[in-house]
């Protein structure tokens, strides 16, 4: 992410409302802390930084996930990066159960470039993003391809973390040879056929039988 945002790192920023203490950890961890007597007063971990909320092309906020469990799934956070004359946190919801909303406040998205995914990125990422923008602009590609292609720019720069369905996709592509035309496809099944073959004839020299089927 922005380089003049790990400035942050290191620190924490807290709220209180009510008899609850938020505390926020920029690149680490958002807790909560009840500030009662009560014999089983909560404190515990609302998430762990993740991965950034991009908008427009534009860092956004910061995603704490993998909180403590919550019934079903754990506790997570999105925190709101607006811009301020110093660095607080300012106002903290919970919109869902178990799904918190913080805003913090600070100086360093204040200027609208500062926020910019596109600097951020290596020249051959970059490169990769002009080419989108290209194809998007000859109509060669949907505004859904087009969005398809940032998504994959942001996992590869390790700004937003591969989705299970992209892992799972990517593995398969690790797996699975892949041919970029029929005509490939059909000379390699040649080559194998022609290999099968010789091997056949081999085993029959050594007087091993061959079983199978035409499948394998």
């Amino acid at each position: 992410g922005p380089a003049h945002l790990f400035r942050l790192a290191g620190k924490c920023f807290s709220f209180v409302e009510s008899t609850y203490k938020y505390e926020f950890c920029p690149f680490h961890n958002v807790t909560q802390h009840e500030q009662t007597f009560r014999w089983n007063a909560y404190s515990g971990i609302l998430g762990i930084w993740h991965e950034w909320e991009i908008d427009n092309n534009t860092f956004v906020g910061m995603w704490m996930r993998e909180g403590d469990s919550c019934e079903t799934k754990s506790r997570q956070t999105k925190v709101h990066l607006v811009c301020g004359k110093s660095n607080k946190l300012a106002y903290v919801s919970e919109p869902s159960t178990c799904v918190y909303s913080l805003t913090f406040e600070t100086p360093l998205v204040c200027h609208p470039h500062s926020v910019l995914v596109y600097p951020t990125l290596t020249e051959a990422l970059r490169r990769k993003w002009d080419e989108a923008e290209q194809l998007l602009y000859d109509e060669l590609i949907t505004d859904q391809g087009y969005k398809k292609i940032l998504r994959e720019i942001f996992e590869e720069a390790g700004l937003l973390k591969a989705t299970e369905e992209n892992e799972v996709e990517k593995q398969s592509k690790k797996i699975t040879p892949e041919f970029e035309t029929v005509e490939k496809c059909s000379k390699e099944y040649k080559q194998l056929s022609e290999e099968i073959k010789k091997l056949r004839v081999l085993l029959g020299q050594h007087g091993i039988a061959y079983k199978g089927n035409s499948g394998e």
